[in-house]
């Protein structure tokens, strides 16, 4: 597979270095380690031979939101690289669109139902018995909080229950958690409401640490708040292809 034209590799470049200049700022102005969160290069929309030239420029884990796209971009791009890479699966999943997520993942950062819960583990257990997969799959459990039910997500109130149902199974880990800012009010006051609600969570589940907070938009929020992993893609990719690959 070849790499982008080097005006697109320099595009990335450019781009991936700004996004580092405000991830370690944010982390300074929250007064954390600069390598106290991951930043996650979300590349949905974008072709492999991208995601290529960003391993070249020293990334090695990717967001992706689309199935069968990310998949097979998984899958192509694993194909060129020796090194160890981690796709993770950020956005909602089909629940009949698990069985091939429980196979590539490295995590799931969206996990928001039982019946979503229980087809990853399906998945991720055949994953394992076949070989396909040498650890079980890692999620997170995205919250929701303004009760929109189109955004996915586990209401607080439910959070418990969802934790203690993933616990019960054999081919997932509980990582943390995860949630995306609604758009009405401000990055702050989720954020503020988001720590909150993850810090309650902790108490029962000391080992669940990871918390999958801010994107392009919101991520110095997000780290004040606590983020150890913020999602970036327009901010690093550009604006989204005409045609999606």
């Amino acid at each position: 597979m070849t790499r982008p034209e080097p005006t697109r590799v320099e595009e990335l470049a450019s781009g991936l270095r700004s996004a580092q200049e405000r991830l370690r700022a944010a982390c300074v102005a929250a007064d954390r380690p600069a390598d106290d969160v991951d930043l996650l290069v979300v590349t949905k929309f974008f072709p492999a031979s991208d995601v290529l030239a960003l391993v070249d420029l020293g990334c090695r884990s990717f967001g992706e939101s689309r199935e069968p796209e990310a998949g097979r971009k998984a899958s192509e791009v694993r194909s060129e690289v020796t090194d160890p890479l981690a796709f993770h699966m950020i956005g909602q999943i089909q629940t009949k669109k698990a069985k091939t997520v429980g196979r590539w993942a490295d995590r799931v950062h969206s996990m928001d139902t039982v019946r979503l819960a229980d087809a990853l583990d399906d998945a991720a257990t055949k994953a394992l018995d076949s070989g396909e997969r040498s650890t079980p799959l890692d999620v997170l459990v995205q919250i929701n909080l303004d009760g929109a039910p189109d955004r996915g997500g586990v209401g607080v109130d439910d959070l418990e229950a969802m934790a203690a149902h993933v616990d019960d199974l054999s081919a997932l880990r509980l990582r943390g958690l995860m949630v995306i800012a609604p758009q009405e009010g401000t990055a702050e006051q989720w954020m503020a409401r988001a720590a909150e609600i993850r810090a309650s969570f902790l108490v029962g589940h000391p080992d669940a640490v990871d918390f999958s907070a801010g994107m392009s938009g919101d991520l110095e929020e997000a780290v004040t708040h606590g983020s150890t992993c913020v999602r970036v893609g327009t901010a690093i990719m550009g604006s989204r292809p005409i045609v999606s690959p």
